[in-house]
């Protein structure tokens, strides 16, 4: 009796610590199976990709999350391991609520793969977007935190993708997932350089089979921004704007907007602004501590994309009237971003020549340039 109790007890315990280690994430596909090659990525690093025998395409987040790709007419391979969530192509009636990615999947030219759209016509920039709404071939299907399950489901969504913003509302997510509906949280929001938010679209290239189009893609803004060799103008840049309860809210250092101005030749005007270690890439100034600072800025970037479109200097100082007194504002130095500036994810290398453009050119004819304009 006594050896059946003691057998009994060390199987259970091999069973909890077999248990214990079920949770984690496996590398590769946990069916023996050895990738072949991975995908080169230059800047991106909240992604990888791994390639299989048969045209399989592993994808990992920087969450852990993990979807196989498997090919159209393929089989899915046996034993693979249950966290990896299984993407048959080819992908249709993609429900898409993380508005970056929509820039990235029409340059594609796979825009015919969302039929589903988490935000309203007006709330796109994209014209092939509004189009498509306007036509009906992409229908709102609600915003991300409450989407309409039914008609979701009744499309037969292949794939729901989400920005981070569904950390928010996981239980949207895991109802998404029970429904038996893929769900990928696209994390190109948390890369630190620009073009590791371009490089997305290789992802997306390989989940639509548009790989070679993705790499063309992505190539052309690297070289254009090798090409230029934007030297250090030794100016500096405020980027925020302001709320509608009187903050300034300006961009954490560090981020990918503050290196775009750094890689434009200026300099972030806050050095160490915000955590380094949250998610969050903003940072909410009481009026006088942003003023402190700020207001010896050479150039000012207002984001009208969030604090809402303005049309002169007037219309920035009756936002406040301590930003009258700002270096920018008196040498008429006051520029604000055009309303795609961050739906244009595949232009990031453009935009970093614009900034450049804005610090380097002494015409004061120049107003307007393809994601900012001049305020006068």
């Amino acid at each position: 009796m006594r050896r059946i109790v003691a057998f009994f007890l060390v199987f259970l315990f091999l069973t909890t610590l077999c248990g214990c280690g079920s949770g984690e994430p496996q590398s590769g596909l946990g069916n023996g199976w050895e990738p072949e090659s991975h995908m080169a990525l230059d800047y991106a690093t909240q992604f990888s990709m791994d390639y299989y025998d048969g045209g399989y395409e592993l994808v990992t987040l920087a969450d852990g999350s993990r979807f196989l790709t498997v090919p159209e007419g393929s089989v899915v391979p046996r034993g693979i391991a249950r966290d990896i969530v299984v993407l048959k192509q080819p992908l249709a009636n993609i429900y898409l609520a993380a508005t970056s990615a929509l820039c990235l999947i029409d340059a594609l030219g796979a825009l015919s793969t969302v039929t589903l759209s988490g935000t309203k016509a007006d709330g796109w920039y994209n014209e092939n977007a509004k189009a498509a709404m306007e036509a009906g071939t992409i229908r709102y299907a609600g915003k991300y935190s409450e989407p309409d399950y039914e008609m979701i489901l009744a499309s037969g969504c292949g794939l729901a993708v989400e920005s981070t913003m569904i950390g928010h509302t996981p239980e949207v997510k895991e109802k998404l997932e029970e429904l038996g509906i893929p769900v990928l949280v696209d994390q190109s929001s948390q890369e630190k350089h620009p073009l590791g938010r371009t490089e997305w679209i290789k992802l997306y290239g390989a989940l639509l089979g548009k790989e070679r189009e993705a790499a063309a893609l992505f190539q052309k803004q690297e070289e254009a921004l090798k090409a230029a060799s934007l030297a250090d103008t030794g100016k500096t840049v405020a980027f925020f704007y302001i709320s509608t309860s009187g903050y300034a809210v300006a961009r954490k250092s560090g981020d990918y907007v503050t290196k775009m101005i750094e890689l434009a030749g200026g300099e972030y005007i806050f050095t160490d602004l915000g955590d380094p270690e949250t998610s969050t890439s903003t940072v909410t100034l009481e009026m006088e501590q942003f003023y402190a600072t700020a207001k010896s800025a050479d150039f000012i970037i207002y984001n009208s994309t969030i604090g809402g479109e303005l049309y002169s200097l007037d219309e920035l100082l009756a936002k406040n009237s301590l930003l009258a007194d700002f270096q920018a504002v008196q040498a008429g130095n006051v520029w604000c971003t055009g309303k795609n500036l961050f739906q244009e994810t595949t232009e990031l290398g453009s935009m970093i020549l614009d900034i450049n453009r804005m610090l380097t050119n002494d015409d004061p004819a120049l107003m307007e340039l393809e994601f900012l304009y001049k305020l006068q």
